[in-house]
């Protein structure tokens, strides 16, 4: 018996590359270029999907954005336009206010004033109330003068200088008041 040097154990996978070499090991996969693409264009739609989702949810946000912004500038709009006209008010409420000689002069303008108010609770404007006597609301009355009045309570109004008015909830002017201390 001839004795031959042992050669140290090499692990299967290194014997299968000594002994074929140029071979590919069959437990790598194979890098085949078309699963490759795939696997590619299969990551492009998922990120091309998220930007979709992604855009469509924030197109979603404006639509809703600008709606709110177009149904709160109608009740804006309507406020300043109303408000403008309301000197004009004013001034014929103290000409329907003076003694006149003439009553056709003076019907007219109840006329004009009755027609005003239809104009404007057509829309949607109403008049703060406010007498004397009633609690004062600092939210739709504004205190330009005091008096010392023991006849009243505190914190009541004594008299109405101007009337205000209010769209809904939104007070397009204050109505004027002296109030009782």
């Amino acid at each position: 018996m001839s004795q031959k040097k042992k050669e140290p154990q090499q692990p299967a996978e290194e014997k299968m590359e000594q002994e074929a070499p140029g071979c590919e090991n069959p437990l790598e996969p194979e890098s085949d270029p078309v699963e490759e693409k795939l696997k590619q264009a299969e990551e492009q739609v998922l990120a091309l999907n998220d930007k979709l989702l992604r855009t469509l949810a924030e197109y979603d946000n404006f639509r809703k954005r600008s709606v709110k912004e177009k149904e709160a500038i109608y009740p804006e709009a309507a406020a300043e336009a109303v408000a403008k006209f309301l000197p004009v008010l004013d001034s014929m409420e103290r000409a329907a206010g003076f003694a006149c000689a003439d009553e056709e002069y003076k019907k007219g303008v109840d006329m004009i004033i009755h027609s005003f108010y239809e104009a404007l609770t057509a829309a949607g404007v109403e008049e703060i109330p406010a007498k004397a006597g009633e609690p004062f609301d600092p939210a739709l009355h504004n205190a330009v003068m005091h008096i010392e009045d023991e006849n009243l309570e505190a914190g009541v109004i004594a008299q109405v200088f101007q009337k205000g008015y209010r769209l809904g909830d939104r007070v397009i002017r204050h109505t004027m008041v002296q109030v009782a201390n």
